[in-house]
Formats: structure tokens, sequence, C-alpha cells
């Protein structure tokens, strides 16, 4: 048995140094691992196992005695191929690219510390591949880096107040044909005070406002014909207001709203019913030029 140990380590060695393995199994580190297409033939771990096999068996064979040749070989012929194959297999780390998402980099490009293209509005899509930089932050975008708009009518969704204008119709500014009707943006019975829910709906319309930092708003508050003229202009005049503080507190400039109360001046229904007086009590948004 001895004589058989021998044999395993003087033909592992020989293996090693007939295949020229032990070079090619050892690769500096952070370099690309290289295929099997780019090796030598005899670099390749069955042809090292093959031959660590042949030649441990046979110094295993050689270096036992009579009553162990057999199993000697065997030993030898077993170990031998095991270790050489195990030194000639391809042990560098594969490096995986850093920024798989982006494909194949141009030269030039600039990029980060970690060699990834630079992405300054963080919005997926590289700089020198975005079409629209400085898109605010959680905003979707196309594959140009651009804000999706949905409708395709020119006023991007994170600022559209009329996300869903049918193809081809003009709009303005705020991505509407015409005044918006704030739906439900209601009020305390006889009061200015927004309820509940209308603090919610002014929430979406003033996140869209804040974004569209150039563009002015009139917001016209309007009542039915129930009371007198000029209380309803007074009340209408108020809740303008009220939705207009609301959007300021918000975040939306002061100079960029006007307030204006039309009262029961202008009726989208009629008033003899209490469907129609319920459509006459509304908050509207229009562009303000």
């Amino acid at each position: 048995m001895k004589k058989s140990t021998t044999g395993l380590l003087i033909g592992s060695a020989l293996a090693v140094g007939l295949s020229g393995c032990a070079s090619s199994a050892s690769q500096t580190s952070g370099q690309m691992a290289n295929s099997d297409a780019d090796r030598s033939w005899y670099q390749h771990p069955a042809v090292c196992g093959l031959a660590g096999s042949v030649i441990g068996g046979g110094l295993g064979y050689a270096t036992s005695s009579d009553s162990d040749e057999d199993s000697g070989a065997a030993i030898g012929a077993t170990a031998g191929a095991a270790i050489a194959a195990y030194l000639c297999a391809d042990k560098s780390e594969e490096v995986k690219p850093q920024c798989p998402s982006y494909g194949e980099v141009p030269a030039g490009v600039a990029v980060d510390a970690e060699g990834c293209p630079l992405d300054s509005d963080n919005d997926g899509v590289p700089d020198y591949r975005d079409q629209c930089p400085g898109t605010p932050a959680g905003v979707a975008v196309d594959a140009k880096g651009c804000p999706l708009d949905s409708d395709n009518d020119g006023v991007p969704d994170y600022r559209d107040q009329c996300p869903n204008t049918p193809a081809g119709e003009e709009v303005n500014a705020l991505g509407c044909p015409a005044s918006l009707v704030l739906e439900g943006v209601t009020f305390e019975f006889d009061s200015a005070k927004l309820t509940r829910q209308a603090e919610h709906e002014l929430d979406n319309v003033a996140e869209k406002l804040v974004h569209s930092s150039k563009v002015r708003v009139r917001i016209e508050g309007h009542t039915d014909s129930v009371g007198s003229a000029q209380y309803n202009k007074d009340l209408s005049q108020r809740r303008a207001e009220s939705v207009a503080s609301y959007l300021q507190a918000s975040g939306v400039q002061q100079n960029r709203m006007k307030s204006v109360g039309f009262g029961e001046e202008r009726p989208v229904a009629t008033n003899d019913t209490d469907a129609g007086r319920a459509e006459n009590r509304r908050v509207e948004l229009d562009e303000w030029n």
C-alpha cells in the first residue's frame, strides 16, 4: 500500500507536468474566464484526467509489490485522474458585467465609480441615451428617458390633469380640453370648509401642479340658485379661495393661482331638480393666461 501511495503522488505530479494544466488553472484574480474554445486541447480537464489516470496507474503498478500490482494500479489511476482533472479545471472567478442593463457602452461615455454610465436623474436611462434629462424623481419614463404621455396630448402623465383626453383633441397647459370640474371637491353644508374627500382629491391636483411650475391656474367657484344671488357669489368666492389655500399649503405657489367666485351665474344643469343643483355646485380648474 505504501508503494501504491508513492505511485499516486508521482503519477499526479507527472500528469501536471505533462499536460501543463497547473499554470492554466491559476488565473489572475479579476481577469475574464477563458472559454473552452480558447483553451489548448491538452489543457482540458478530461484530457488531463486521462493522462493522470494512465501515468498514475502505471506508476502505481510499477511501485507495488507483486501481490498489490492490480490494486496499486487502480488506486494510482483513480487518484491520478482526479488530481490532474482538478488541477486543470478552470477555477478563475467569472467576472460579471457591473451594468448588464445598459448593454455595450460606447467609448468616451462618462461613468461612475463602478464603471456604470451616469444617470443624473435616476430614471433608469443613462445620460448618453436620455433625451429628457432632469425628469423628476419617481416619474415613469419610456426607453428614451422621457416621461410617459398615455393620451399623446403633449402633456406628460405626471402633469396631466386630464390623462384620458381623446386622441387628436386640443388641450391647454393642464392637459385638458376645457375647464376641469374637480369631481369630489365638496364642502360642508352652507360652508367653505373642505370635506375630507375633497382634500384627498386636491392632493392629486396639487402634486401635478407642483410639477407644472410654469403653469398658472384659475380656480372657479360655482353654486346653485338656492338663496340670494349675492350670497351665492360670496359663498362661491370663499370656496374658490379655500381650494387655493389648500393647494398653496400643498406646495403650489400663491402667485400661480387666481380665485374667482361666479355664484349661480354659470349653471351647467337645471336648478329645478336636486341632481341639476348638485351639478351646479362645483369647483372648476382652468389655465390662467
